[in-house]
């Protein structure tokens, strides 16, 4: 219903904004490539979309507003014509996907929506700008859509955001000579090949422009044919006169479609910053969650300095009457092992925290109690077990205070770690990202305080006043997001986990981490100089074969020497499409018939090698231990898996001369030994035990050799013709197994066709029933429940193993599979370290645990205790988990890693 409304001198004409919506979806869509989150949900639409609808609030700060969308279904031109847009593609899978998500954003930004069975957007937004100029209002259509300069009046423009472009009368006008309200004749004499609008054949957009100049009309050009001395055009215009009719009435924009007009809901509103918040966290826009994270800010804080010795006894009181409390550290550094402590930081209560700088020496900084008077006075409440600790990556606290001389007891809550088991598959476990994504809170970040680049300094040099709230923050949020984790843990039977392998597993890591490896320098030094020479042999060949020099590092180079002077058929082109790509893919594959791309991948293997090994472990050595001291990760890879950084020991190749050249240089102290426990194929075994394969559970029992076994079952031979090259291709087939494999992936695995490879896998599910049957069932229940675990409970989310997209539900279907079993394996590993380390020190053993990296543990063994330490560490790891087959550890043991392994 139309509503007239009185209008002041100031707002003399109100201005109602109206978003073609669909039209942008797909300008959208096509201007952003290649984003998606970490679920495999692709967002590029949806996040060209909303940076388009802030653009428009930011630039034009509309005061009335509104959005259309194109429904479902035929219109009104179907039925004139059953061929409207009958060439138009269907809307890609990716972009179907995110349609919800856009109208999830444009209901976040209180932006009135209108979309109608039998009319197209264009029509809604003709017929409300209609209404809205009877009713005193300037109207802007927003939109890069040419359709709509019929539209336009004195009182009704275009704004096209994507071009910065207005279109008045005056421009319309210019550009073609015509007057808006005469677009629509020429339109109907071109036609229009998008929406399969015939017009008339011959007839494109100039020569209609010109024919409306000439007699005003399309009823002119008709009444005037005969002066028309064109003769193949004025033939063309009698023979379609019908059509052309026809697509006149096609692109004329309805303007009176029934759509109410209400000043009042479409005038703009504040945005639901709370749900743009929790969206942008989903579709993990981070820039635009902190944006309107701190623009919904609301909680009273109180944040305090501790400076003097009685304010120091009252927190410290404060302490010691608590429960439990949150804790942070801050230090001069990110590596726990070379940072100083320059002041912590406390909360008991929610919106509550205190700081006791320590460690301030800026020009000018105000007296602090002294680092020894804070860590005595502190040391028996922290070192109290009966006190529960409370940390984001506590870790990193814990053995910054042992460093210092004060042990951390009681620790039982690690929000980083809760946060990952709650969501493994989120990129990021941080305070900042956990306080955007549980609390609706922008953190003060790092930068802020400390600054970035060449202009940042380290927390010694930050004054006081601005360490304090960021100090107090980290602990004060570190304990809300521990009171938001603790039940959501709970709610998804992720506690005992929590409890049973994941804390339990911090003081193991942390052992190990200070602990540290010693490297042979020497060895290390031959090594990089053995790579510096291979490498200039290698670029010596290179260039003889290409017959020139060249930075073999640039792929642009590169690229023009393989397929512009070599002419060998190019692959696929860089992701921009603007040049060839040489990446490992490429490289191999044209290594099969040409020994310059073989050069260049060994080349890069030596250069990686060299750089990231041989030259940066001497780097890595610390100063005070004469070690190198690894982290391990507990939460970065998805599937549970431990990781480790700085060095990662886990891109060591194991299969190349390099690489065991490499892992040579990592030895034992002086008169020790290494002890290497790896556990023969458990995820195959864990395969067996949840698949309940008969012939797998047989087959382990046995002691077989599983890939042989499987060779025999797919390649339908006798075991005694199996060589190297069959038990290969069995392996091959079995893990594939483990990580949904398609046929295609094994194919290009083997080396063999696509068809070859569906055989091998479909005589492997013939054989192997059992595991058949789990990998349907594990799909099938991870469809009803979105979700997938472990043995021990570990979930992974799979939101999108429903979509349409094949893609992205085939990998939530892989993950299905693949968690139940490499997740499994990672969660018994970690058991089998706690219960490692645990036994050692009840057996008072030096033997110490060093390593841990895949299904492998390193560990330094004195030359008396080797017996006992094998003996140990196998029944340990042996019997961590009753399964249906028995779980089987390998030990070795050498002066090196390459020999122990």
């Amino acid at each position: 219903m139309s509503t007239q409304i009185e209008l002041n001198r100031e707002e003399e004409f109100p201005t109602l904004y109206l978003i073609d919506g669909s039209a942008y979806i797909y300008r959208a869509y096509h201007a952003v490539r290649g984003l998606s989150n970490s679920t495999g949900l692709a967002t590029n639409a949806t996040f060209g979309f909303t940076r388009m609808l802030i653009k428009l609030m930011q630039d034009r700060a509309p005061g009335y507003v509104a959005m259309f969308f194109d429904a479902k279904g035929p219109t009104f031109r179907h039925e004139r014509y059953a061929s409207y847009k009958a060439n138009r593609p269907p809307m890609p899978e990716d972009l179907v996907e995110q349609l919800p998500w856009i109208r999830k954003v444009t209901e976040a930004f209180n932006i009135p929506v209108f979309e109608q069975a039998g009319f197209e957007a264009d029509d809604l937004i003709g017929s409300l700008a209609r209404r809205a100029e009877k009713n005193g209002f300037r109207v802007v259509m927003v939109t890069g859509d040419k359709d709509f300069m019929q539209l336009v009046t004195d009182r009704c423009t275009i704004w096209d955001p994507m071009k910065d472009k207005r279109i008045d009368p005056a421009a319309i006008r210019e550009d073609f000579d015509l007057e808006a309200t005469q677009m629509i004749d020429v339109m109907g004499l071109s036609g229009d090949t998008a929406d399969n609008i015939p017009g008339v054949p011959g007839i494109g957009q100039k020569t209609a422009v010109r024919l409306i100049q000439t007699f005003g009309s399309m009823d002119g050009v008709y009444a005037g044919i005969e002066s028309i001395t064109a003769k193949k055009q004025k033939e063309k215009l009698l023979q379609f006169k019908d059509q052309a009719m026809l697509s006149r009435e096609l692109v004329t924009i309805d303007r009176n479609a029934p759509v109410d007009f209400d000043p009042d809901h479409l005038k703009r509103k504040k945005p639901d910053d709370e749900a743009l918040t929790r969206l942008f966290a989903e579709l993990e826009f981070r820039q635009l969650q902190k944006t309107y994270a701190s623009q919904g800010e609301s909680v009273a804080r109180r944040y305090a300095a501790i400076m003097d010795k009685a304010a120091l006894d009252e927190l410290v009181a404060r302490l010691e009457r608590a429960d439990r409390f949150a804790l942070d550290t801050e230090t001069t550094s990110q590596d726990p092992m070379q940072a100083r402590l320059v002041g912590l930081s406390f909360s008991l209560v929610p919106a509550q925290a205190w700081y006791i700088p320590t460690g301030h020496n800026y020009l000018g900084a105000p007296e602090q109690l002294s680092l020894d008077v804070v860590l005595d006075r502190l040391r028996p409440v922290l070192a109290d077990p009966a006190i529960e600790k409370i940390g984001q990556n506590i870790k990193y606290d814990w053995m910054v205070l042992r460093r210092h001389g004060v042990e951390l007891a009681g620790v039982d809550f690690d929000t980083m770690v809760a946060s990952y088991l709650i969501d493994p598959g989120k990129r990021a476990h941080g305070l900042d990202q956990i306080a955007l994504d549980y609390l609706g809170h922008k953190n003060i970040s790092f930068a802020e305080v400390a600054g970035k680049g060449k202009a940042a300094v380290t927390f010694d040099q930050v004054t006081i006043d601005k360490a304090i709230p960021y100090a107090c923050e980290d602990a004060d949020i570190t304990l809300a997001a521990h009171d938001v984790f603790v039940p959501l843990l709970e709610a998804r039977g992720l506690t005992d986990l929590m409890k049973r392998v994941e804390m339990p597993l911090l003081p193991v890591l942390l052992g190990m981490e200070m602990t540290g490896v010693c490297v042979d320098r020497d060895r290390l030094h031959d090594l990089s100089k053995s790579f510096a020479g291979q490498l200039n042999t290698l670029e010596r060949q290179i260039y003889d074969m290409a017959g020139e020099t060249f930075n073999v590092n640039s792929s642009q180079q590169l690229g023009h020497i393989l397929f512009e002077k070599l002419n060998l058929p190019v692959q696929k082109k860089t992701k921009k499409k603007t040049g060839y790509s040489t990446d490992v893919e490429v490289l191999t594959k044209l290594a099969r018939s040409h020994e310059l791309p073989a050069l260049v991948l060994r080349h890069r293997t030596l250069a990686k090698l060299k750089s990231t090994y041989a030259d940066a472990l001497l780097d890595m050595i610390h100063a005070e231990t004469g070690r190198i001291h690894t982290s391990f990760n507990q939460t970065v890879a998805a599937t549970g898996r431990l990781s480790s950084s700085d060095p990662n020991l886990q891109n060591i190749p194991i299969r190349t001369e390099e690489g065991r050249e490499i892992r040579k240089a990592f030895v034992p102290r002086e008169g020790w030994t290494f002890l290497s426990a790896d556990y023969s194929q458990i995820e195959l075994r864990i395969l067996a035990h949840c698949s309940e394969d008969s012939i797998l559970i047989q087959a382990f029992k046995d002691d077989e050799d599983i890939h042989t076994r499987t060779a025999t079952e797919v390649f339908q031979v006798f075991p005694q013709m199996i060589n190297d090259d069959l038990r290969r291709q069995a392996k091959a087939i079995n893990f594939g197994i483990i990580y949904g494999m398609s046929a295609y992936g094994l194919a290009r695995e083997l080396e063999i066709s696509n068809k070859m490879a569906q055989t091998y896998i479909d005589h492997y599910f013939a054989r192997y029933q059992g595991v058949k049957s789990f990998i349907e069932n594990t799909i099938e229940a991870a469809r009803d429940t979105r979700r997938t675990s472990t043995l021990l409970g570990r979930l992974r989310q799979l939101p999108d193993i429903a979509s349409t997209n094949r893609n992205v539900r085939q990998f939530a279907e892989r993950t299905a599979i693949n968690t139940p079993i490499q997740g499994t394996a990672a969660d018994l590993i970690k058991l089998a370290m706690i219960n490692v380390d645990r036994a050692l020190r009840q057996k008072r053993m030096q033997t110490t645990m060093l390593l841990s990296v895949h299904d492998e543990m390193i560990f330094e063994v004195p030359p008396d205790e080797m017996d006992d330490a094998k003996a140990l560490v196998r029944e340990e790891m042996e019997h961590v988990w009753e399964l249906a087959v028995p779980l089987k550890v390998n030990v070795a043991c050498g002066q090196n890693w390459a020999e122990a392994h």
